[in-house]
């Protein structure tokens, strides 16, 4: 298969390109000028079993919001068009990951209805110039331009960074779950027979 897709973005705040394949790696940079955001979309690459390639520059002296939504944005996109009409997905994916002291659960739905639930408490701060409220800014991203349900929730707390990365993983692990192709199922997974 070939679901794959580059995304190219440019505001007078950021400027992204990001390449995903969903089944076969790229390599590339993941390179966005935040430390602790370009470990997490190495995890996210690693545990997705997906093919990720980001390069951004965004005005971080002003923060990262602008650059960590944005490519929450540029990576729902590049889902949605990678997963084309959606047919012979397994559509749900679930997973709980420990990190140490903390670990999270993520559950997807490919529902082609975009909704997103983060239920992770963070202090507030700042970690490897990632401030710890974005974590929700960029799976809301991830959800809203991916269309897909996505509930994330902290089930046992831990510092920031491994709550963060428990975080991440689940998610990664949720959707390489949700995208994988369902040989004995060839159509759309939906009585509607859409995910559109």
């Amino acid at each position: 298969m070939n679901r794959q897709a580059t995304i190219e973005r440019t505001t007078s705040e950021t400027s992204i390109r990001l390449e995903l394949s969903l089944d076969s790696p790229i390599d590339g940079p993941r390179s966005t000028g935040i430390g602790l955001f370009d470990h997490m979309l190495d995890l996210l690459a690693r545990h997705g079993g997906l093919g990720l390639s980001v390069e951004a520059t965004g005005d971080l002296e002003t923060g990262a919001h602008h650059t960590v939504e944005d490519v929450g944005i540029c990576l729902g996109q590049a889902i949605d068009e990678a997963l084309a009409d959606r047919s012979s997905i397994l559509r749900y994916g679930y997973a709980v990951v420990p990190m140490d002291e903390a670990r999270a659960a993520c559950a997807i739905d490919i529902s082609g209805r975009p909704f997103c639930a983060v239920d992770v408490d963070l202090p507030s701060g700042i970690t490897g110039g990632f401030e710890h409220d974005l974590l929700e800014e960029f799976m809301r991203a991830v959800a809203a331009n991916a269309r897909i349900t996505l509930h994330l929730e902290l089930q046992r707390p831990g510092g920031p960074h491994h709550v963060i990365e428990a975080s991440f993983k689940a998610f990664a692990r949720a959707l390489r779950a949700a995208v994988l192709i369902d040989p004995e199922n060839p159509g759309v997974p939906s009585t509607k027979g859409t995910l559109r």
